[in-house]
């Protein structure tokens, strides 16, 4: 990118208001060390051609701006028309997990990844088709509460319609201040419905337990937050204490989280050895690992389609390195990783800045992880009501771990 010099910049802007359109005229003077306008102004060619790179770079934009500002039927809100622009560069990527973030926005965002929060306890991921879907719900929380299922596809909050291009937006549209209301309309079997949820304090308990039968325990994690490496080193000293000399790891919906959390988890279940490893666009490679020292219970790892990013990244290193057989169908396949960055003013943007790999290699953007063992739910499967009410890869695991 150039940068121009504060000195250049003013040069330049009374360059444009001289030359107007006829910045076209002076392509065959650019081989000049200088040009010099019709009205005997003097500029180099440096100078010559960082109002080049501004017109070329921002005239149409620039041109956009005014277009509307003149013709919209209503007066407009410049602010939250250059709002406007921040979103779209991001949009141009065509990345749904690329985003910019107004301050508010942003202080959301990192608020529901402390495990406190004001929402109603929906976690969502972009679907192929380009929708926004609910992959898991808070258990006990509002949302749950008022009868939204997973699998819902949320059409629009308060309204406005969201997409998988906005899904970001539309999270942060969810929550808000405690006791207040929200409208989620939801598309479920082709049929449009409305629920109206009271917002509360969200706490994310993301990890639960408890004992199967004799010697087998069961532990789900429904993400990776701040809090969930403890929560799950004591549900792992729980179940032990029990007597459990193996247990199941529900890793199902789980749409996942920090990095570095879903690490300190591999930790306690893998001995020594790669767990990923995260490449950026000029093939740089950093290579996260674990130390010796994993649990003494065996385990399986249950997977679903809801089952994304760090889920994926676990349950991957799980199976390359021989600790664990999975269970259930092939996960998500998001194997992108992004990072947040916060400008002075408060707002922010989320970027895709690197893919990871399996131990072995293996891509998971876009492929996911294949289980050592294939089962589905079927329709049978669930009442009525979408209840669970049999589980042929819990039963498959519990057969694994017997």
């Amino acid at each position: 990118m150039v940068r121009i010099r504060k000195s250049v910049l003013a040069l330049i802007i009374v360059l444009a208001l001289a030359v107007g359109g006829a910045a076209g005229g002076f392509a065959g003077m650019r081989a000049r060390n200088y040009i010099e306008t019709e009205n005997g102004i003097v500029i180099s060619r440096e100078e010559f051609d960082d109002y080049q790179y501004l017109v070329d770079t921002y005239g149409k934009a620039d041109f956009i701006r005014d277009y509307i500002l003149e013709n919209y039927y209503t007066d407009v809100d410049e602010a939250e028309l250059d709002e406007g622009l921040y979103y779209g560069l991001f949009a141009g990527l065509g990345d749904v997990y690329s985003g910019y973030f107004t301050a508010e926005d942003y202080d959301y965002m990192m608020s529901s990844l402390t495990g406190t929060y004001s929402g109603v306890g929906i976690t969502m991921e972009p679907t192929e088709t380009g929708y926004v879907q609910i992959t898991a719900l808070t258990e006990g929380a509002p949302a749950q509460r008022a009868g939204l299922k997973t699998g819902d596809i949320i059409y629009a909050v308060d309204d406005v319609t969201y997409n998988a291009s906005t899904m970001d937006i539309c999270a942060a549209s969810i929550r808000g201040d405690i006791g207040t209301t929200v409208k989620i309309t939801v598309l479920r079997d082709g049929e449009s419905i409305d629920y109206t949820v009271k917002r509360e304090e969200i706490h994310s308990v993301t990890v639960s337990s408890k004992m199967l039968e004799d010697g087998i325990g069961y532990i789900r994690l429904s993400s990776f937050d701040e809090t969930s490496a403890q929560e799950f080193s004591k549900a792992l000293d729980g179940i032990e204490k029990q007597g459990a000399h193996s247990f199941v790891l529900d890793l199902r919906g789980n749409p996942g989280g920090l990095v570095d959390v879903c690490v300190e988890i591999a930790d306690m279940l893998m001995d020594k050895g790669t767990v990923v490893y995260i490449e950026d666009r000029a093939g740089n490679r950093e290579y996260e690992s674990t130390e010796s020292g994993r649990t003494k219970m065996n385990y399986v790892v249950l997977v679903d389609g809801g089952s994304a990013s760090s889920s994926e990244i676990l349950s991957a290193g799980i199976q390359d390195n021989g600790e664990g057989k999975i269970v259930g169908t092939v996960t998500f396949g998001k194997g992108i990783i992004q990072v947040m960055d916060r400008f002075s003013d408060g707002s922010g943007v989320k970027i895709t800045r690197y893919q990871y790999f399996s131990p072995n290699g293996r891509a998971i953007h876009g492929n996911g992880i294949t289980p050592d063992y294939i089962v589905e739910l079927t329709e049978d499967c669930f009442d009525e009501e979408g209840n669970l009410i049999s589980d042929p890869q819990l039963d498959k695991a519990l057969e694994l771990l017997r």
